[in-house]
């Protein structure tokens, strides 16, 4: 009778453990179909383009004019900026000029943009302030567009779709961006990834303002600030000559593509040049 009973007991011991394992396998299972499930729609996602797919639009000509047309108003809201430090700047300037006392506000302000520009004056005064004007000033939009336009194949690249990175610039931190596939063994940068377009487009024009290796672009624009001429993309190209190792190369390339490229490089509501 003893051994009927504990014969029961077994077996129904055996069926709950049994069913345990079943239910456990069928969640260990799930969990891991899931998780694939998760990974793959990450990895993925990691691969969509952030930006309009130019590289399938058919028409050439259209293509470089959504481009442009995409890329246009953040190169203007960018440029409206600077266009604001540089006035304030001017009238800080004139201000002294005047003899009179900057505010606090004043002195805020223009410690904020030579924080900026990178540029660190022992004191404010007329003369730092004319050589923080070098420094605050826009970069053409033609220049812009047409260089973002070289160095992404038109929105086409990796960088781009991937980093929103319209400029090739790098960085240097492990982790801090893309590691280019052809990068040169030995190397470490990354090419940086920005959060939106905006961010790009400020960082390039940043860069060109206070980086040491676009001396010669500032010192352009200056000269024809002086000379009550406003800076252009065909004068101001030449002061990217440090940007590509191909250096000459890499403006005579600019230079070509500013040529053959004048009828897309206004915006909808101005003026085609004739060609």
């Amino acid at each position: 009778m003893k051994t009927g009973r504990i014969g029961k007991l077994t077996v129904s011991l055996s069926v709950v453990i049994l069913a345990f394992i079943l239910v456990k396998l069928n969640f260990i299972e799930t969990k891991d179909k899931k998780e694939h499930e998760l990974g793959a729609l990450i990895e993925n996602k990691q691969h969509l383009s952030l930006i309009p797919d130019f590289a399938s639009i058919p028409l050439v000509s259209d293509k470089k004019q959504a481009f442009f047309d995409y890329l246009r108003p953040w190169v203007r809201l960018q440029n409206g900026i600077i266009s604001d430090e540089r006035l304030f700047l001017q009238r800080s300037l004139q201000h002294i000029n005047d003899g009179l006392t900057l505010t606090d506000a004043e002195y805020f302000r223009i410690e904020e943009i030579s924080n900026k520009y990178q540029y660190s004056p022992r004191a404010i005064n007329a003369e730092t302030l004319q050589k923080l004007l070098v420094r605050a000033d826009i970069i053409p939009e033609s220049m812009v567009l047409i260089q973002a336009a070289n160095e992404t194949g038109w929105g086409s690249s990796r960088f781009a779709r991937e980093g929103l990175n319209f400029f090739g610039q790098w960085c240097f931190r492990k982790g801090c961006g893309l590691v280019p596939q052809s990068r040169t063994s030995g190397m470490s940068h990354e090419v940086a990834v920005y959060k939106t377009v905006e961010d790009s487009v400020a960082s390039y024009m940043r860069n060109l303002n206070s980086n040491g290796a676009y001396a010669l672009l500032r010192s352009i624009r200056a000269d024809m600030r002086a000379q009550n001429k406003e800076p252009t993309a065909d004068e101001l190209v030449y002061g990217l000559v440090n940007y590509s190792e191909r250096q000459e190369a890499y403006i005579d390339e600019l230079l070509e593509m500013l040529r053959h490229n004048k009828q897309y490089l206004v915006g909808n509501n101005e003026e085609k040049p004739s060609v």
